[in-house]
């Protein structure tokens, strides 16, 4: 064998034992006649000892050891002189009788250490060295942990992993496809699928009554901190079940996670709260409720004093920020400046203190008397040393979302966003349709396959645009880490929503005539949903990003920098597929 040990694994009981290791070296050390190697793999790191004056040619062989060859050493393990409480070896170390280099190695472009000196870009491109670094390798780990026990759990609630197919047909709502050519049927294409949707609910109708599946899915859009171009869910889908039903299981299976995972115990049901209030006090379908401020409009307290911004506007709103009355006015110039960035795009900033005295001293006193101030005041139940930050549009929406930045910000200033503190919540009834001004029409918020609300269904003939649908996502510390809905079952319903997103009949049949055609034998009333893998060990993690616990993820562009991916075909490949490739400008 080329080891009788692991580098993470030898302990002071193991004292006097002859051993034999293999990993990378990671650091080397010489100290008068005595050479000192740190080894490393996959489980920790091991102190090495070469002593000059023992052996001087095995030592001299020591030295010339440059960081990340490969290497196998035979011992004797002994107690260390200096002991390192850091990391679970630091009582001993191995001294070196035998030593072989099993691969010489360049010297890496960055350290392969937690706090690496290497940038994003260098990273990427060198992926592989980069998984070698303690804090990548244990976002891998907590992965894998993951899926064993999303495993564990869904198994214990009698569901049954099936695979779908990769290849699929492209369709036309949702995001961009990815889309891959037919070299056996020239002209067509087949899509990675964007998620296995229409597959499951086939599964629902095949009698297989709870499914789920580790899913690889794809789409082609802009992305961010939280999106890659491929990704993984923890897709799942059950028969005869309501949206009660579903929320409660995987609200289980979420407390389950913590718990062994993290070792956190969540007690009590999770929060609810409707899409239109979520909107409304937050500004946001995926509130952060780790802390508080919700939004107040004040349209009734501060229109009509003769400060035109406010008098003009469609909508005004605040936060109150508890305790921030001590921001200086150079910290509020740069909260203002902050929300007139382009990319949240509001025109300026009210501010107001509550002083101590319980008066308020405000940005705009000049328009408002003391005892219009005092009703701001009231309306946020503020008290002295709180900071009320006020915006207002002409447009509610885009004014709320502005504030939910300004929200967010605030939050993170004042050391209120722990990412060791959860806030769970489910957010429902989301709006059945949104309308596009790209296509003049209305399209499913959702996708075309989700239920309206029971209650809202005869407004599909009158008012589209008012019907809720039995959707929920699940929203932790303000990340949507999953979502689902009751799915459609009845195909006359089905068909009634496609007229609705514009389909043609002819349209409907040739993208989805398939799963209509399957409802006519029995579908059963079916729903699901689907956790983000990725958002999930990213939010155990701690991660920013969702990109350090994928093993080869892309970059901002899409763009595999250590493949070269994507990349130009050979001529000769596109003959084949018959593709004439016209780049236009």
């Amino acid at each position: 064998m080329f080891r009788s040990h692991t580098c993470g694994e030898l302990r002071i009981s193991d004292v006097n034992k002859q051993v034999t290791l293999a990993g990378w070296v990671q650091r080397s050390r010489k100290m008068g006649g005595m050479t000192f190697i740190d080894l490393r793999d996959r489980y920790g790191i091991t102190q090495l000892v070469f002593n000059e004056e023992v052996d001087a040619a095995l030592c001299e062989n020591a030295n010339r050891l440059g960081r990340e060859f490969v290497i196998q050493i035979t011992g004797t393990v002994n107690e260390r002189f200096s002991k390192n409480a850091n990391i679970p070896t630091g009582d001993i170390e191995i001294i070196v009788s035998e030593l072989n280099v099993l691969n010489a190695a360049l010297t890496p472009p960055f350290t392969i250490e937690d706090n690496t000196d290497g940038g994003d870009d260098i990273r990427m491109k060198y992926r592989y060295l980069d998984l070698r670094r303690p804090s990548v390798r244990r976002n891998l780990e907590l992965r894998h942990r993951m899926t064993i026990e999303v495993r564990r759990y869904l198994d214990s609630q009698g569901f049954i992993e099936v695979e779908t197919p990769v290849l699929v047909g492209s369709t036309p709502e949702g995001a961009r496809d990815f889309v891959v050519p037919s070299r056996m049927n020239p002209g067509q294409f087949y899509a990675l699928p964007q998620s296995p949707q229409t597959l499951k609910q086939l599964l629902m109708v095949s009698g297989f009554d709870r499914y789920f599946q580790i899913a690889k899915c794809f789409r082609d859009e802009d992305l961010r901190a939280d999106r890659q171009p491929e990704f993984t869910q923890i897709d799942c889908e059950m028969s005869f079940v309501e949206q009660d039903d579903i929320i409660n299981l995987f609200e289980g299976m979420t407390k389950y996670l913590f718990k062994e995972i993290r070792g956190v115990e969540l007690e009590g049901q999770f929060q609810r709260m409707a899409w239109a209030d979520a909107m409304k006090y937050y500004g946001s379908d995926k509130p952060d409720l780790r802390f508080g401020m919700k939004f107040v409009e004040l349209m009734d307290i501060l229109k009509g004093h003769g400060f035109s911004v406010f008098d003009s506007a469609e909508y005004i709103g605040g936060i109150c920020a508890e305790g921030a009355a001590h921001y200086t006015r150079k910290q509020l110039d740069a909260l203002t400046e902050f929300v007139k960035r382009p990319q949240i795009g509001a025109k300026g900033m009210v501010y107001a203190r509550v002083e101590e005295d319980g008066n308020v001293k405000s940005s705009v006193d000049k328009f408002y008397t003391q005892e219009v101030l005092q009703q701001v005041k009231e309306a946020f139940g503020a008290q002295p040393g709180d900071l009320i930050l006020i915006l207002s549009g002409d447009d509610t929406m885009k004014t709320r979302k502005q504030l939910c930045e300004l929200r967010l910000e605030m939050g993170s200033q004042l050391g209120l966003r722990d990412k060791n503190t959860f806030a769970c919540l489910w957010v429902v009834d989301f709006p059945m349709f949104e309308w596009s001004e790209q296509e003049n029409r209305l399209m499913a918020m959702h996708h075309p396959f989700t239920h309206p609300k029971d209650e809202d269904i005869d407004l599909l003939d009158t008012d589209p645009a008012a019907v809720r649908a039995d959707a929920y996502d699940m929203v932790i510390n303000g990340v949507e880490v999953g979502g689902g809905s009751i799915r459609i079952h009845d195909p006359k319903l089905q068909a009634k929503m496609f007229e609705i997103l514009g389909f043609t009949p002819e349209k409907a049949e040739e993208q989805f005539g398939f799963l209509m055609n399957a409802f006519k034998y029995g579908a059963p009333p079916h729903g699901g949903l689907a956790y983000g893998l990725d958002r999930w060990v990213s939010l155990f993690a701690g991660l920013d990003s969702i990109r350090d616990c994928i093993a080869f993820p892309k970059n901002n562009s899409g763009r595999d920098v250590m493949l070269d991916a994507p990349a130009a075909l050979d001529p000769s490949q596109l003959d084949e597929l018959n593709l004439i490739v016209d780049i236009k400008e």
